[in-house]
């Protein structure tokens, strides 16, 4: 029988990759996705598994941030959505990594190289089959590049179509992904003769669990049935008012309507509009703690740049 649960899941995800005990599975796909000079060879999980991460915020998509032994840092997510400013997301959130490291009074010297990995659920450029894109800080005319700065890669996972056949002549990196993509749809034990490898091996002990523990089960499922609910939900909303020809009455009655009450209200009020604007724009929904720092007034500006962003698409 089937496993049945989907690594691409961020529940499954940051439960089997974001785990202390799950270690080797992380330094396996890392290395497999950098390729880098030295293989890492340990790291320490900055923002382990909680459930009660999920059971607190049911919107946030959940990353996983760890620093080797050299003191590189790298964060690593999936995304299933793919929605506009996703690159300028995944740029900004590499440079806040970088710049995180560095803490009053510290100098520029000890700023470690930052690697920042998306695998995406689908395609994103539709121009090319390349899967996976390796980004450098790099001098167009020289070719020199700020070597032990920045690094930006990006999986499409949509691109990916290698066959169980040819899996014993496939990469690790290969494998990682095949894994990711299809593990769901093999029982245990014919995934662990597929992938001998301790770390993939590892990697399906987990989410073998995962099927077997109510909770962490119950967990899965509610994940899963919300990205579906809200995809279908986003997808109905901007179908039908396109094909009512009620494009500018969709946006300002069921939007605006609805959500700039919301704006003179408390603080709670705003944050709901602002999560609600960013879901309909298919964007990453921001925590309370995301928010938090900002003022009434630059709460006023985000929802406002949000709703002109709603305007423009639904234009177009």
């Amino acid at each position: 029988m089937p496993i049945g649960i989907r690594p691409i899941n961020d529940f499954a995800f940051k439960k089997t990759f974001g785990s202390p005990e799950n270690k080797p599975a992380l330094i396996s796909l890392l290395n497999a996705i950098l390729a880098l000079p030295v293989s890492i060879a340990d790291v320490t999980i900055e923002n382990p598994f909680s459930l009660r991460d999920f059971e607190e915020d049911k919107l946030s998509i959940l990353d996983v941030k760890a620093v080797d032994q050299a003191g590189s840092v790298f964060n690593i997510e999936i995304q299933r959505s793919l929605f506009d400013g996703l690159i300028q997301r995944i740029v900004f959130y590499g440079c806040e990594i970088y710049a995180d490291q560095l803490r009053a009074g510290d100098d520029y010297s000890e700023l470690r190289p930052a690697f920042s990995i998306c695998l995406m659920d689908g395609r994103i450029w539709r121009d090319s089959p390349k899967v996976h894109h390796v980004f450098r800080l790099t001098d167009f005319e020289s070719g020199r590049t700020l070597e032990e700065t920045l690094e930006i890669h990006t999986l499409e996972l949509g691109n990916y179509n290698l066959k169980e056949a040819e899996l014993a002549e496939a990469s690790l990196l290969e494998c990682w992904l095949f894994w990711l993509l299809h593990a769901h749809e093999y029982d245990a034990d014919t995934l662990l003769a597929l992938f001998p490898f301790p770390p993939i091996q590892l990697a399906t002990e987990c989410i073998s669990r995962i099927a077997a523990i109510t909770k962490d089960k119950q967990m899965y499922d509610a994940r899963e049935k919300a990205a579906r609910d809200r995809q279908w939900e986003l997808n109905s909303m901007l179908k039908r008012g396109i094909q009512e020809g009620h494009t500018q009455g969709l946006l300002e009655g069921k939007i605006e309507g609805k959500l700039e009450g919301k704006r003179e209200g408390k603080l709670e009020g705003k944050l709901e509009t602002i999560r609600s604007l960013q879901e309909i724009l298919q964007m990453p929904v921001a925590s309370e703690a995301d928010l938090g720092g900002m003022s009434l007034p630059q709460l006023d500006e985000l929802i406002a740049g949000l709703q002109e962003r709603i305007r423009n698409r639904l234009a177009n």
